[in-house]
C-alpha cells in the first residue's frame, strides 16, 4: 500500500513539474466567429488577397462523407460566401500562391478528400473571391501502393520553393509506417491548365502511437513541421532535393500537453522571426503553445522553449492557421483562425489582441 501511494505521489509530482515548464496561459477573446461549417468543422486555411487584404478569405472544411462534406469559404466577417460540395470527408486544407497554370499565376487551395483517397485542387479567383475546381482527372491520387487506411489522406501543407517557384503538397495519411509516413507531391500544369501531382518522396519518422494529421510549412525558411500527436513535434527540410532532406532536424514539444498535439500554424514576421503555433486539444478550452520560429541564437533548430500559451475558448480545436499579414482595419497585424468543435465553426482571433494579452503583466 505504501509503495502504491508513493508511486501515485511521484506521478502527480511529475505531472505538476511538467505543467510548471509552461508559462501561465493567457486568455484572448475571438474577434469573430464564422457561420457553422455543417456537420463537423475541422481545418481552416487563410488566403490573403494580393491587392486588397481586407477581402481576404478563410477557407474551412466540413469533415463529413458525401454528399454533405464540403469546403466553406468565409469573409473576414465570418459570413459564408461559398459552399463547395459534395466532397467525400474533406479533412484538411491549405493555400499556396503563384502556381503557374496555363502560363498565368494562380493561387490555389488544396484539400484532402479522405474517402476518395485523393487531393482536390481549387483555383482562387481574386476578382470574385470564389473557388473553382482545377484538379486534373477529377483529383490527384495519393498513397498508391499502401493498404487500408494508409491510403486515406488527412493532413496537408503546401510549399512553394523560392529558387524556382515549384509548388509541392506534403500529405499525411490516417495510418502509416514508422519511417516514410508522409508523402510529397509536385503540383504542376497537366498541359490543359489543370493540376496534376507527381510523387517525389516519402519521408518522416513516426512514433507508432496515435497518428499524424497536422502539417505546416514555413515557405520562407524552407521547413516542414508535423505533429506526431501523442509524443511531439518533428521538423524536416521542405525541399525534397535538399542534401539533408531525409534528416530529422528537431523533435520537440514532448512535454506539457494535456491533450493531443493537433493543428500547426506559422505566424511569420520579418527577418525569419515569429512563432510556430501548436494546438493542445482540450475539451472546453483548447490551448495554443507558441514556440520561437527562429529557434535560438545558438541553434536554429532548437524550439524546446514554449514562450507563451494562449487560451481562446475554442472547444477541442483540431486545425488552425495564422498569418502576420495586415488584413485591413479588422486585423491590422494578421489573425489566428482556430476550429471550434462545439460551434462546428472557426474562431478568428485578432493578433493585435493576442499581442496585447501577451504584453499584459501576469
Amino acid at each position: 500500500m505504501f509503495q502504491t501511494m508513493r508511486f501515485i505521489f511521484v506521478l502527480l509530482s511529475l505531472g505538476f513539474a511538467l505543467a510548471a515548464l509552461l508559462p501561465a496561459p493567457v486568455a484572448v477573446k475571438p474577434a469573430a466567429a464564422t457561420d457553422p461549417a455543417g456537420d463537423d468543422a475541422d481545418d481552416p486555411a487563410i488566403w490573403v488577397h494580393p491587392k486588397d487584404p481586407a477581402r481576404s478569405l478563410v477557407i474551412g472544411t466540413n469533415k463529413a462523407a458525401a454528399p454533405r462534406g464540403a469546403l466553406v469559404v468565409y469573409g473576414l466577417d465570418g459570413r459564408a460566401r461559398q459552399r463547395i460540395e459534395p466532397l467525400d470527408r474533406p479533412n484538411n486544407v491549405d493555400v499556396e500562391y503563384g502556381l503557374r497554370l496555363a502560363g498565368r499565376r494562380a493561387d490555389i487551395a488544396v484539400v484532402t478528400e479522405r474517402y476518395q483517397k485523393r487531393l482536390r485542387v481549387f483555383r482562387i479567383d481574386e476578382k470574385t473571391g470564389t473557388l473553382e475546381d482545377v484538379s486534373s482527372g477529377g483529383g490527384i491520387a495519393v498513397f498508391e501502393g499502401r493498404e487500408g487506411r494508409g491510403r486515406e489522406p488527412m493532413g496537408i501543407a503546401l510549399y512553394r520553393r523560392p529558387r524556382d517557384g515549384a509548388v509541392f503538397a506534403i500529405v499525411s495519411p490516417k495510418e502509416g509506417p514508422m519511417e516514410g509516413y508522409l508523402e510529397q507531391y509536385l503540383l504542376e500544369d497537366d498541359g490543359t491548365g489543370r493540376v496534376r501531382g507527381r510523387k517525389v518522396r516519402a519521408f518522416g519518422a513516426f512514433s507508432g502511437a496515435g497518428e499524424i494529421e497536422a502539417v505546416a510549412v514555413d515557405d520562407e525558411l524552407g521547413y516542414v513541421y508535423y505533429a506526431d500527436e501523442d509524443v511531439g513535434l518533428r521538423k524536416y527540410h521542405a525541399d525534397p532535393d535538399h542534401p539533408l532532406a531525409a534528416k530529422e532536424l528537431a523533435f520537440f514539444g514532448r512535454q506539457g500537453y494535456q491533450g493531443n498535439r493537433e493543428g500547426l500554424a506559422i505566424y511569420a514576421t520579418a527577418k525569419g522571426k515569429g512563432f510556430l503555433i501548436s494546438t493542445d486539444q482540450i475539451r472546453g478550452n483548447s490551448r495554443y503553445l507558441l514556440y520561437r520560429r527562429e529557434g535560438t541564437a545558438a541553434d536554429a533548430h532548437d524550439h524546446s522553449e514554449v514562450v507563451a500559451v494562449l487560451e481562446g475558448g475554442a472547444d477541442a480545436t483540431d486545425g488552425i492557421d495564422a498569418t502576420a499579414r495586415p488584413l485591413g482595419r479588422a486585423f491590422p497585424r494578421g489573425l489566428l483562425a482556430a476550429m471550434n468543435s462545439s460551434g462546428k465553426n472557426f474562431l478568428l482571433f485578432n493578433w493585435s489582441d493576442i499581442d496585447a494579452a501577451l504584453r499584459r503583466p501576469n
